[in-house]
């Protein structure tokens, strides 16, 4: 993921060259293979490159287009013939456009074609910054599931901007003072829940599906994009749906796939699988040499792990090469024996497996990491929720058909979930409550009991083909979730690309109705047949056996992470002497929640 930054004086003033060139040096990480800087007055642009794709001219920026716009960007755009050929019947500007154009020069001419709508037109993942100096503005965009970031900062008449917080921070007239809120969020939910700010007070945080538009001194927020709802889709021949989702995969896992090598996240569930089974497929019809290879991590002596033996015979299926990552030798927060692990905001690692990232190993050989996060929510489903629906508008020959369908699909009977279903229908729901450890104080100042009660009853009332996937897929905590694997978190400079939430990915599966093709996944265990062993297949989706921090949790070396030595500033947030033990404690669940606490105070100490 490349970086950038840019300085533009509201007050006309010179940028600070000295001051941008050492914003730019600090994103080398993200972008080893060239850093630029280009100033014009009261604008200066930086950009820090990595170069995906070798044996091809670097890609130059700040780019810019006949003088009047200039560009950094950190962006892949996908569906790159459907874009030309739209920008080409705009007019003949667009002309020397090809595949190979680079993405920045994409962008612009989105932008010279379209202006602030360019963004609605663009389909990928990206980050950009647009000087346009005939109107003397700056247009900026972030993509719409936010896979790239984007920051930004009013210092004294200066509007400061980067994909890299920390690089703001380098800026004198950004303090260090704390966001309150964001970290109060961190401590009740795992994640900042408003997705405009940051952990910092003076540094915002462009939110996904949003432009921004700084002109005339005045910056303006806009959203470009909500999640469509998605009529259902039938087929009359099950062949002609598998042969679709074959197809938009494939678009997918290809656009993603730009270089000559990559590393696949690979597990022995379905989405991974699916991933690699298309990864493939693509490579394999391109017939040019390409390095594709596959690491799975998994626990050996831990706990009982079953990994292993299926994304193995995945792995070996596809004829793609394997490495395991044994994780038995992790520790609880080992990832901040790190000295170099500094993330930008708090996070929580409780199992960081720092000697098993599976990323670290791709960054030695690829630019490229492909995962297979995403398929759960896009594909969830509830059968009462379906045969509810079907019941309420009279469809009654539909529910004893969808019935027969979903009895008789193949392997049903290893794969009926009986205990799970009854716990759900029948089961108590146990409902979390705030966290009895958070300081009263700053629990009434920010009114943080309405926060709680108002996010954790959220909810995206909307009439898709499945309204619980749809609701699933567009909750903001998949935001948190794509942005942990950001260069700014992990330091590597390698993308990773997640094919399940491509947009026509997920406009096709949150179209499909729960039965025959959602339900269980059917839809990737129909498109896998003949490609993935039965036993991977068939394979009945259960978690995982036993709970590694469960495990941990009972080792006596894991009993300091009741004692630990607290920051000065942790007693802001939270009351120490309120925080249940939770060592040697089986239920993982509750004693992740009460782990935050320390998770925000390594952060606190690191920062």
């Amino acid at each position: 993921m490349s970086g950038f930054a840019g300085i533009l004086n509201l007050d006309g003033a010179p940028v600070d060259r000295a001051m941008l060139e050492r914003m730019t040096r600090f994103l080398a990480f993200r972008g080893p293979d060239a850093q630029e800087v280009c100033c014009d007055g009261p604008v200066g642009l930086g950009h820090a490159l990595l170069q995906i794709s070798t044996g091809t001219p670097l890609e130059r920026q700040p780019a810019q287009l006949d003088g009047r716009l200039w560009i950094v960007a950190d962006a892949r755009i996908d569906a790159r013939a459907e874009l030309i050929d739209k920008l080409k019947s705009k007019g003949r500007t667009a002309d020397s456009l090809s595949l190979s154009s680079p993405d920045a020069e994409l962008i612009l001419r989105a932008y010279d074609t379209w202006d602030e709508a360019c963004a609605e037109h663009l389909l990928g993942d990206f980050s950009f910054a647009i000087w346009d100096a005939p109107k003397r503005r700056l247009f900026c965009a972030r993509d719409h599931f936010g896979f790239r970031l984007f920051f930004y900062a009013r210092a004294g008449n200066s509007l400061i901007f980067s994909n890299t917080l920390d690089c703001l921070r380098l800026h004198p007239g950004i303090s260090d003072r704390l966001n309150d809120l964001a970290i109060a969020d961190f401590l009740m939910f795992e994640s900042n829940q408003d997705l405009g700010t940051s952990a910092y007070a003076d540094i915002l945080r462009l939110a996904p599906a949003h432009t921004l538009l700084c002109a005339d001194g005045n910056v303006a927020i806009r959203r470009y994009w909500t999640l469509a709802e998605s009529a259902p889709l039938h087929y009359a021949n099950p062949q002609e749906c598998i042969d679709d989702f074959r197809e938009v995969f494939d678009s997918a896992v290809s656009d993603r796939l730009r270089g000559d090598s990559a590393g696949l996240h690979l597990s022995g569930g379905l989405d991974s699988p699916t991933v690699a089974i298309s990864a493939r497929r693509v490579v394999d019809r391109r017939g040019s040499p390409f390095d594709l290879r596959a690491f799975t991590f998994v626990h050996e002596n831990l706990i009982p792990h079953e990994e292993k033996h299926y994304a193995g015979l995945v792995a070996n299926a596809l004829g793609i090469p394997i490495r395991f990552l044994n994780g038995d030798n992790c520790r609880l927060f080992d990832v901040w024996e790190d000295p170099k692990f500094r993330p930008p905001e708090p996070i929580h690692h409780a199992m960081g497996y720092r000697n098993s990232d599976p990323n670290k190993e791709i960054a030695a050989f690829s630019r490229t990491a492909l995962a297979g996060f995403g398929g759960d929510p896009a594909l969830a489903s509830l059968l009462s929720a379906h045969f509810s629906r079907l019941f309420k508008s009279g469809q009654y020959g539909r529910m004893f058909a969808d019935a027969a369908d979903f009895l008789m699909a193949e392997g049903r009977l290893s794969r009926l979930y009986l205990r799970t279903r009854f716990a759900r229908w029948f089961g108590r729901e146990e409902k979390e409550e705030l966290p009895p450890w958070l300081n009263p104080e700053i629990v009434k100042r920010l009114g943080l009991r309405d926060r709680w009660e108002t996010i954790e009853n959220e909810s995206f009332p909307n009439r898709s083909a499945r309204p619980e996937a749809y609701e699933l897929v567009a909750a903001r905590y998949w935001t948190s979730v794509i942005e942990s694997e950001d260069a700014s978190l992990s330091g590597l400079p390698i993308e990773v690309g997640y094919p399940f939430f491509d947009l026509r990915v997920l406009k096709f599966l949150l179209a499909l109705p729960a039965l025959p093709w959602s339900s269980d996944k059917e839809i990737l265990r129909r498109a896998a047949r003949g490609i993935l062993p039965e036993a991977v297949r068939l394979r009945k989706k259960s978690p995982l056996i036993a709970d590694p921090i469960a495990a941990l949790l009972q080792r006596p070396e894991s009993a300091w992470v009741d004692r630990f030595d607290a920051s000065p500033e942790l007693d802001r947030y939270v009351q120490r002497d309120h925080i249940p033990r939770v060592f040697q404690t089986t239920d993982s669940f509750t004693a992740l929640v009460h782990l935050r606490p320390l998770s925000l105070n390594f952060w606190l100490r690191r920062r």
